[in-house]
């Protein structure tokens, strides 16, 4: 008789899914979030709070989306906007059983403010080669020295964050093209005006003045003493 055989799936169980069903929910609310953001003008990113219930089940608890342009404040980016509501609800300024969702990496501001928050993990979206703080540029998540350390997962619904943000700035800079175009064209007004009058109609004010002629002089007045 011989061996059974063994597969490698009957040993080694299954690999956790990276994201749970209530992060990839939070995330499509905070891509609704970021909808909002691009309606006013602001770059779309959304964010959303989750905090266990006394049964253990995620409630959100509280959103936010990006308006450093709207409420002329550079540190309302979505994270921190969603990160006041939840301290202010919660009335604590530390927020170590709640998890963040949002739709882009972490700068280093919202990293550094989420980690003083305490907060537990972080799950983000679309990366940000730019100025993302968990792995992009530079992971201040992972520094050693810190007090606090946040479990961060990145790319949850990574293709549908990036399409808004690659939508948006190609809106963006299609508008800016056409508003350049706009200026570079010959205005209409350059030309030269014309009063728009016939022969037959009565000259308007300001167009010219009509004056009667001087009588003639009779030949016999022009040599006489006055």
């Amino acid at each position: 008789m011989t061996d059974p055989i063994v597969l490698e799936s009957d040993t080694d169980p299954a690999p956790a899914a990276p994201f749970t069903p209530a992060e990839e929910r939070a995330m499509r609310q905070a891509l609704d979030q970021a909808q909002n953001a691009w309606l006013v003008g602001e770059v779309p990113v959304g964010a959303v709070i989750l905090r266990d219930d006394a049964d253990g089940l995620p409630q959100v608890i509280a959103t936010g989306y990006n308006r450093p342009i709207t409420t002329t404040d550079p540190t309302a980016h979505a994270e921190l906007v969603a990160l006041r509501h939840a301290a202010q609800l919660l009335d604590n300024y530390r927020l170590p059983d709640c998890t963040l969702v949002v739709t882009l990496e972490p700068c280093a501001m919202c990293a550094m403010a989420l980690m003083h928050a305490r907060f537990k993990r972080i799950v983000f979206g679309a990366r940000d080669p730019k100025t993302g703080a968990a792995g992009s540029v530079v992971d201040l998540f992972a520094l050693p020295q810190l007090n606090h350390h946040t479990i961060v997962a990145g790319g949850c619904m990574e293709a549908e964050c990036g399409a808004m943000l690659r939508e948006f700035f190609a809106e963006r800079r299609a508008a800016h093209k056409a508003r350049q175009a706009a200026r570079r064209a010959p205005a209409e007004d350059d030309a030269i005006p014309v009063a728009d009058v016939t022969v037959d109609d009565p000259i308007p004010i300001g167009v010219a003045v009509e004056i009667d002629p001087d009588p003639p002089v009779p030949p016999d007045a022009r040599g006489a003493p006055a």
